[in-house]
């Protein structure tokens, strides 16, 4: 049996993904108290499902803690479980429950907005830390449902090494773990030419193969990746984020995510994304 669970903070997207994952072929559950995992599996299981997905967040209550366990106990029985866990910043939140004029679940009629995303994220913080986290922030639903499919293809059974360009004038990731600044590099966005173009363009390649600051930059981030990476292999991680930004997220940073990404591509599992350059999806 193949599970994928779903889980996030309110208003991250989680409908959406969820909604995926049945387009995918999934035979999906929505808001299940997480103390009912494993009664549902078993059901599921002897009526011969093999995909499932569950979404179980803070609607489904006090039991939320619950699921950390639940997912050790199911992988111990077997299961490929995997979680996915969808974040966005807290301005970002409260702008989507604002525009959409819906109420937060965890809205008690005495804390604001911003205070109710604060405690749902405390709340969730365990489950945070040990799945694959999506920051969905600055993406579209095209861009998601891209990235949902992209997570449900992939061999779990090896860790997979995510190259994410960004732009600090968006802010950072939430969902990076290893970040590199490298907005001191020459910048292709100040010659006219270069300035509607992207880091995937060959114009903009070429500028950026011919300058020798970023090419030390590519070599000393390649190598610290290369040095570490069986550190965090040896830790049964599963996924490793590496996130470069640059100002606007559309040139150097772009640039770097795809030549590390070509880089390491023959060694392990790996995956390319472009956040500010999603808009365009």
């Amino acid at each position: 049996m193949q599970l994928f669970l779903i889980s996030g903070l309110s208003g991250s997207g989680k409908s959406v993904a969820l909604k995926t994952l049945e387009d995918s072929g999934f035979f999906c559950v929505d808001n299940l108290p997480a103390e009912l995992l494993p009664a549902l599996i078993d059901n599921l299981q002897q009526a011969g499902y093999t995909r499932i997905a569950v979404s179980i967040d803070v609607r489904s209550g006090g039991s939320v803690h619950l699921l950390p366990q639940h997912i050790t106990k199911l992988k111990q029985q077997g299961l490929d479980v995997q979680l996915l866990f969808l974040d966005a910043q807290t301005d970002t939140l409260v702008k989507r429950f604002s525009e959409t004029r819906r109420s937060h679940p965890l809205n008690n009629g005495v804390h604001t907005l911003p205070e109710s995303v604060a405690y749902e994220r405390k709340l969730l913080h365990e489950i945070s830390e040990i799945g694959h986290r999506i920051d969905t922030s600055e993406l579209n639903a095209n861009a998601l449902r891209a990235w949902v499919k992209q997570f449900i293809q992939l061999d779990r059974a090896r860790l997979t090494l995510l190259f994410q360009s960004f732009g600090y004038k968006h802010g950072i990731p939430l969902d990076a773990d290893l970040v590199f600044d490298v907005r001191c590099l020459p910048n292709p966005h100040y010659d006219p030419a270069l300035r509607a173009l992207t880091g995937r363009d060959q114009a903009v390649i070429d500028f950026l193969e011919h300058t020798p600051e970023t090419q030390k930059m590519y070599g000393n981030i390649r190598d610290f990746v290369q040095s570490w990476l069986p550190s965090y292999i040896a830790d049964n991680r599963s996924y490793l984020t590496v996130a470069i930004g640059c100002t606007g997220g559309q040139h150097r940073s772009v640039y770097l995510a795809e030549k590390l990404a070509q880089h390491f591509n023959s060694q392990q599992q790996v995956l390319v994304r472009h956040r500010e350059l999603t808009q365009q999806i």
